[in-house]
């Protein structure tokens, strides 16, 4: 009984898998953009009618529906264009850096200095590191380099009286790309009013790319990451290296929780007595 049901039906599992997995890779690649809630909402409103005039028989409303569904879908693909492109754009992506393992391992330890080294001078500081989407757009913003990224030039570059701290730096492969750069801000309302420009900036950059966004608080040295929109404020350093790992190396989302590879811990910039060299 159940060989001849599968017999009869295996095309329409095949049909269903295919469809649940479509389904949710565009789920993945438009949950954070902006128009998803919007999307959420009017695709709430139009079930609700449409089961309403189903249920008591209006047969305007019916109408009215039928009729405006071809052009309601016209119309949303031109007023969520930057959504569906950005959205197309990670899907189409591939989110892993496209260097070796070997340097994707040696570039994540020096960033990972870098950044602990800026928080604990408390030096503010924007980082963002390209995966699959160029970020020429935002590159073209700022200021050209070509760089060997290392913990010191983060820290000549984001030192307060430097002429290249004002911005985000942009990270393409393991070199420095630009600096200065501008990245666009989030336009959701955020519940912690704590949550300053550099913060909205790593967070917008995030909602339209697939890149990694890392903010510095100048004020706490507090250190945040960013991806796909969702941001993680105030990691420890052990938890900034796990997370890390987890994006870099492992190749795990920001929803996966199985353990990552525990980074190796340097401090190359820090010395004793230096701890006042920024001021609060």
């Amino acid at each position: 009984m159940l060989l001849k049901f599968l017999q009869d039906h295996w095309r329409h599992g095949i049909e269903i898998l295919l469809l649940a997995t479509c389904i949710y890779q565009i789920y993945r690649a438009f949950r954070a953009t902006r128009g998803a809630q919007i999307l959420v909402g009017l695709g709430t409103i139009l079930v609700v009618l449409t089961l309403v005039s189903t249920l008591f028989q209006f047969e305007v409303i019916q109408w009215i529906i039928t009729r405006a569904a071809a052009i309601l879908a016209f119309a949303l693909i031109v007023i969520f264009q930057p959504e569906l492109r950005t959205g197309l754009a990670r899907l189409g992506s591939n989110r892993l850096f496209s260097f070796s393992n070997k340097r994707r391992l040696a570039f994540v330890e020096r960033f990972a200095d870098a950044v602990i080294n800026l928080s604990k001078k408390r030096v503010g500081a924007l980082f963002a590191i390209q995966r699959g989407i160029r970020l020429k757009d935002y590159l073209d913003s700022g200021v050209v380099l070509d760089a060997q990224f290392s913990p010191e030039l983060a820290m000549a570059v984001f030192y307060p009286k430097a002429p290249l701290h004002d911005g985000g730096m942009i990270i393409a492969d393991d070199r420095v790309a630009g600096a200065a750069c501008v990245f666009p801000v989030t336009e959701r309302q955020m519940q912690d009013r704590s949550t300053g420009l550099r913060h909205r900036a790593a967070i917008g950059l995030t909602e339209r790319t697939d890149a990694i966004a890392v903010a510095v608080s100048e004020e706490t040295g507090g250190i945040s990451i960013c991806e796909n929109g969702v941001i993680q404020r105030n990691l420890t350093e052990k938890q900034f290296r796990e997370k890390l790992a987890e994006i870099f190396i492992s190749g795990k989302s920001n929803n996966e929780t199985e353990p990552a590879p525990q980074l190796g811990r340097k401090d190359p910039l820090s010395t004793s007595g230096d701890s006042d060299m920024v001021s609060d």
